[in-house]
């Protein structure tokens, strides 16, 4: 017998095997979804960052002095190899001596004579005090032998420095060194006149070891990191070495320390200048030279270094990086950025110790997104990252 719900349940039949094939097929179809996004993360760590900047410089003799005769003469012989090396006290150029030797001998001849005037006033001083014991001899005459005698004593001291005057014009008739140096060229040749103190210097010696190097920083600078001594501490608790680059990009290989800072802003430019000292055993560089110096300026404590291509900026041009959380979920981060240093940023707020940035990938990865991270290879590049990030 039919049963009045039989048509009923020939139509439901077909919807509900078709009901529970959608319910198979609906996990079917999630599986064969797109799996998560790889992307190239960096694991932070935290550090002392000592800040730096880059000012230019130039490089200045340690001490330098200009060679000019003190007495008068025709220059007999020069007794240096110009571009040598010399020592305080060697000699460089020899002035004829002869008239000195003349004025030498007048006052040695000077001085005899007014030692045996001195030896006369003194027998004659004599005479007179003894003949004043007994009573022969006016007070007037044992005064005038006094007076003679001590007139010839002044002569004698006037001679002795007249003697020796002529002495130390002789002496400087050999033009020595004044200072350790390096020689430059000779401005003066043999048989030249020259004069005592004359404008023209007849060469220049410089010292080259250590050699110094002056480099400008703007006030502007100076302030600021005064200023952020609270979060920055001052770079004299810390290494002091400075490092040199030289104007062909290489570094070189000694490092210096500041020997100097000049306490005054200059007016027009707004600058102050700090003077460097750098060992220069080999003579490497030399005065005039342009370099350029990487100049400490604070310590970061607990900073984190960010490699460059893992920041960007958002659209109101704050800094920004993307960290892949514990549950691989990409996260946004804003960053407070001090500086930057090498192909890092310097950050102090923003990320911490441990978090992992992206630095490959970005434009497979959007905030709240599911990523399947990679640790960057040691041996990986920058650039390799970057070109990654743009793939």
């Amino acid at each position: 017998m039919n049963s009045p719900h039989l048509p009923f349940l020939r139509q439901a039949l077909p919807a509900l095997a078709l009901t529970q094939a959608l319910a198979v097929a609906v996990p079917a179809l999630a599986q064969d979804g797109p799996p998560p996004a790889a992307v190239t993360v960096v694991t932070l760590e935290a550090q002392d960052v000592t800040l730096s900047a880059p000012l230019p410089g130039r490089v200045a003799a340690s001490s330098a002095a200009e060679v000019r005769p003190q007495v008068s003469g025709i220059i007999q012989s020069r007794l240096f190899q110009e571009g040598s090396t010399v020592t305080e006290g060697d000699p460089l150029y020899q002035i004829d001596a002869a008239t000195y030797e003349a004025q030498k001998a007048v006052a040695e001849a000077s001085l005899a004579q007014a030692k045996a005037a001195l030896k006369s006033a003194e027998i004659e001083y004599n005479r007179q005090e003894e003949l004043r014991t007994r009573n022969v001899v006016a007070q007037q005459n044992l005064d005038s032998a006094i007076a003679a005698r001590d007139s010839a004593a002044a002569a004698v001291k006037v001679a002795e420095a007249n003697l020796l005057s002529a002495e130390i014009d002789l002496e400087r008739t050999q033009i020595r060194a004044p200072i350790s140096g390096v020689t430059g060229f000779s401005e003066i040749t043999q048989g030249a006149l020259v004069t005592a103190g004359q404008a023209n210097a007849l060469t220049t010696i410089r010292a080259l070891d250590p050699i110094y190097v002056d480099v400008t920083q703007a006030a502007a600078d100076i302030l600021r990191w005064r200023r952020s001594g609270s979060e920055i501490d001052s770079v004299e608790e810390y290494d002091q070495s400075v490092t040199l680059t030289l104007s062909d990009g290489e570094s070189y290989e000694y490092s210096g320390e500041l020997s100097a800072a000049e306490p005054y802003v200059n007016e027009d430019t707004g600058t102050t200048v700090l003077r460097l000292s750098f060992p220069n055993p080999e003579h490497f560089l030399l005065p005039g030279m342009y370099v350029q110096v990487e100049m400490p300026q604070g310590v970061v404590p607990n900073a984190v270094l960010v490699p460059q291509q893992a920041v960007s900026r958002d659209r109101r041009g704050r800094p920004m990086a993307l960290v892949v959380n514990a549950e691989n979920v990409v996260e946004q981060r804003i960053l407070n950025v001090e500086s930057d240093q090498g192909a890092n940023w310097v950050v102090t707020e923003g990320v911490a110790a441990g978090d992992r940035v992206i630095v490959a990938g970005l434009q497979k990865a959007a905030p709240g997104a599911t990523v399947a991270p990679q640790e960057q290879a040691s041996s990986e590049s920058a650039a390799d990252a970057a070109d990654a990030s743009n793939n």
